[in-house]
């Protein structure tokens, strides 16, 4: 069964141009780390402190199985560090979504 991780990120809205480019980053790491990366997705009209991203996993065994890659990727965890460095992440949440089939 697949499972979308939805992240939901609450963003310094004065700093989305480091978010876009943390995020921008994620673009060739996280499918070089195992995940279907469907998108990052930065706020265009109306709030302004919300951004998504939207990951695809066969199964949440394949996504923890991700998450120790990418704890144990260089260009990942520089881009972590780069995050709590600039603090432009003010929170963020996970959700698991799975499709909705006919």
């Amino acid at each position: 069964m697949t499972v979308t991780c939805c992240i939901r990120y609450v963003i310094d809205p004065f700093q989305r141009t480091a978010f876009e480019a943390y995020a921008r980053n994620w673009l060739s790491i996280i499918p070089a780390c195992g995940g279907e990366l469907l998108g990052y997705f930065l706020p265009h009209e109306g709030t302004n402190d919300v951004a998504l991203a939207l990951i695809s996993f066969d199964s949440l065994a394949a996504y923890e199985a991700y998450r120790a890659r990418l704890k144990g990727d260089p260009a990942g965890a520089a881009n972590f560090r780069l995050a709590q460095e600039k603090r432009f992440i003010l929170s963020e949440r996970r959700t698991f979504l799975t499709p909705v089939k006919p």
